[in-house]
Parts: structure tokens; sequence; C-alpha cells
């Protein structure tokens, strides 16, 4: 045998390697303190709910989790990442401004499993989708008056539902509150609205005066309610209900005065007449009246400025003739 034969010769016996039973290889089995995407999601809307959060924000977090879960196939919230996110997103075909609603309710969900311990660092601040700002217009006193000059006071629904439409109008509160109100939180002789934190979305109270219109329109529709609870034999106190005398919402996505009201836009070829539409003319009222932002912010309820200053969008002209005054 050739010099370089040999060395090419394996002596060794090799024969059988590939048909030897391999040795089990290593299982890294999960901690136990790791937290499952679907237990965390259990365990925090536990937690909302003991807080008083909204059913609909609950089922936005249960729907859009759920979601991320299954289009990223992950199991342990430990395990998400910022690739992750975007991946997600990038799997909708939906609008923008959709996927900013949907990615804003999960990067919420992460910040509670942090607050929990579940998760290390806030990676997910970072993510974002850019959407063009669309400025959304208040209620004008225009629109108002002329829905109020169409409808029937002398028809219960129709009386019913001017009064909460002026009510949202003249002191900005919301629709979920307004479907809540009872006659405890309707202070006649002072003309001022009682609120407290059961009714209101930020557990806080809140007093509000109304004017002679609206005191003479409660009063009226007060004496209506009591005589149809009697006729229908309904044991409630609420400001306004239906023509049997029970709840006039049942959910938030089954409220009669927010469907009398986009009936009446549609039929009256109303743009701005919806509940969100008129908390922002009750807001820009109060600006055109001299209101300032601090005072505005608390009649409305919001946790912080920066919520109100969307509510009262100026346009540039506006801004510079407001600017004049002070020079």
């Amino acid at each position: 045998m050739t010099k370089k034969k040999k060395i090419l010769s394996v002596d060794e016996d090799l024969s059988g390697i590939f048909t030897q039973k391999a040795s089990s290889p290593a299982v890294n089995k999960p901690s136990p303190d790791r937290m499952t995407i679907e237990k965390a999601l259990e365990i925090i809307t536990r937690q909302m709910t003991i807080s008083g959060n909204r059913p609909r924000t609950i089922s936005d977090y249960n729907v859009y989790v759920n979601h991320f879960a299954e289009i990223t196939k992950l199991t342990y919230v430990d395990e998400i990442e910022t690739d992750h996110l975007y991946n997600w997103l990038g799997s909708m075909n939906v609008s923008k401004q959709t996927k900013l609603t949907r990615i804003k309710c999960v990067k919420a969900f992460l910040s509670r499993c942090f607050d929990n311990g579940w998760v290390k660092g806030r990676f997910w601040r970072k993510v974002n989708v850019k959407v063009d700002s669309h400025v959304k217009e208040g209620a004008t006193d225009r629109e108002i008056r002329v829905l109020l000059s169409v409808l029937d006071l002398n028809d219960f629904v129709q009386l019913r539902d001017a009064t909460a439409l002026l009510l949202m109008y003249k002191t900005g509160i919301r629709v979920g509150t307004v479907v809540k109100l009872e006659k405890k939180h309707v202070d006649l002789e002072q003309k001022i609205l009682r609120l407290d934190g059961a009714i209101m979305k930020n557990h806080e109270q809140l007093f509000l005066p109304f004017d002679d219109i609206l005191h003479r329109l409660l009063t009226v529709l007060t004496r209506q309610n009591d005589e149809i609870r009697r006729e229908y034999k309904q044991d409630n106190q609420y400001v306004f209900i239906t023509i049997h005398g029970g709840i006039i919402a049942t959910g938030p996505s089954n409220n009669n005065i927010q469907k009398r009201l986009n009936k009446y836009a549609k039929e009256y070829g109303l743009k701005n007449i919806n509940p969100h539409a008129l908390r922002r003319g009750f807001a820009k009222s109060l600006l055109d009246k001299g209101a300032n932002i601090a005072e505005i912010s608390k009649a409305l309820g919001h946790s912080n400025l920066a919520v109100t200053s969307q509510y009262l969008h100026l346009d540039k002209e506006e801004i510079a003739e407001n600017l004049r005054k002070y020079l």
C-alpha cells in the first residue's frame, strides 16, 4: 500500500455506528413559574372586572389578545418580542386607524403583564402605528336647533330624545352616563346634576349645572316617567326609560338613545348628531365662552389635559385670532 493510500485508510472499526440507539436529547421543560398568554388573560380579565372596567373594554382585551396569540403561535407572555407585534399588525388587512386601536389594546395587556411581574422591560412602548390625524367635529347650535324644531315634544319618545340630546350638549356627559342617570342625580331645585362615581367612566364624582330649558324638560319628563312606570308596574328611578318603563340600554351595543340619534341624523341630514359630537360641541362651546382648558377637562371627566385637547381642535386661523388678543 502506498503511503498516500495508507493515510486515507481508517483503522478504527466504525461499523454499526449509525444503527446504535441514540440517547434521548435533554428536554427543556418549561418552568412552572412561566405564565401562558391564556392564563395571563384570564387573570387580567378578572382584575379588570373587579376594578370596574367597562365590559366593552374587557371584551376588546380578550378579542385582540387571543387574535395576537393565534396569529403568532406564541404560548408564553415572556416569549413576546417587538417583531411579533409588527408581524401581527402586518397580518391584518384593515385600516391604519383600526390597527392603532388594536395595538393599543395589546400594549395595554402587556403593561398589565409587566405590572404583575410576568415580563421584564417595556419593549412594546416603541411599537406604534402612524395614522393621519382626523379632526372630529362637534355638534353646533344650528344642528341642535334644527333637530329640536322638528321633534314633537307631545310625544313621549321624542320628548325623551330631545331631553337626552340637550342634556349631552349642555353638560357634556357621556351617553353611557345618560342611560344610568336616576332621579337622585338630578337636583331640580338647584338646577344641577350631582353625578356619583358609580355612573361615571372615571368613577369620580362630578357636579354639572343646567339651564332653565333643561329644567323644564326634565321636570315634564320626570312626571311622564312616573305615569308610565305606574302603568306598567316598573320599579326603577331612571330618568330615561322605554315606552314600557324599562331600562333604556341593556348593554354597550344596545342603547336606544344612541340608536335614535343615529336615526335622526340620517333622516334630517345632520352630520354631527351623535354622542361624541355632542360632547365635543359642549367642550368647544365652553372654550368659545372663555372657559379655560382645566375647567373644560374637569367638566368632561377627563383624566388628563391631553385628552381634552383632542376635543378642542382649533384650525390655524382660530389659533392666530385667539393669540392676537395677547399681543
